[in-house]
């Protein structure tokens, strides 16, 4: 991502049929929700299955589910995490790298 014409923030979800989404939930969560880099990956993800059933991962809560449920959707717990990611925030006023690193998968954050 660019800010200001200047790279900003460099992240990357995986996933399969996931991937497209997975960016999707990721980058909203950094941007339109105010999160950083850790807590936008961490959030709880949830995608449709093969059957247009909406797999749903544990953190996402009984309310949630039941609104779904509400609104004509099929809901299942998923059988394995959703995707995996890592994420690279510049923050151009103190020049740190800010980084996440998804636990649904190997790896972590490091910086020098």
């Amino acid at each position: 991502m660019l800010q200001d014409g200047k790279p900003a923030v460099s992240f990357g979800v995986m996933g399969g049929a996931y991937q497209p989404l997975g960016h999707a939930h990721v980058f909203s969560n950094l941007i339109d929700h105010g999160m950083d880099p850790q807590a936008a990956i961490d959030d709880a993800r949830l995608f449709w299955g093969a059957d247009g059933t909406v797999e749903v991962e544990d953190g996402i809560d009984a309310a949630s589910r039941e609104a779904l449920r509400r609104r004509g959707h099929a809901v299942r717990p998923v059988p394995s995490p959703l995707g995996g990611g890592q994420m690279i925030v510049i923050d151009r006023k103190t020049g740190f790298l800010v980084g996440g690193s998804d636990p649904r998968k190997d790896g972590l954050a490091l910086g020098w």
